[in-house]
């Protein structure tokens, strides 16, 4: 798998991001969130991934200020 996802994964980010859900740059602590607000597996993983990833990032910008 590429970092390519789609954009309805990319726009359900988005959204749980706005509303709050404490996330954070772990995948699996990310998944054990997302177990009972998604439905499919597949799209459960690519989601807690690319939390994953765009924690990382913030985290990256906020030390490097």
């Amino acid at each position: 798998m590429g970092k390519i996802k789609s954009k309805s994964v990319r726009r359900a980010v988005k959204i749980m991001t706005k509303e709050g859900v404490p996330f954070s740059h772990d995948f699996e602590t990310n998944k054990r969130v997302l177990v009972g607000l998604v439905a499919g597996k597949k799209v459960r993983n690519q989601i807690a991934g690319l939390l994953a990833r765009t924690k990382k990032v913030e985290l990256a910008k906020m030390n490097s200020k």
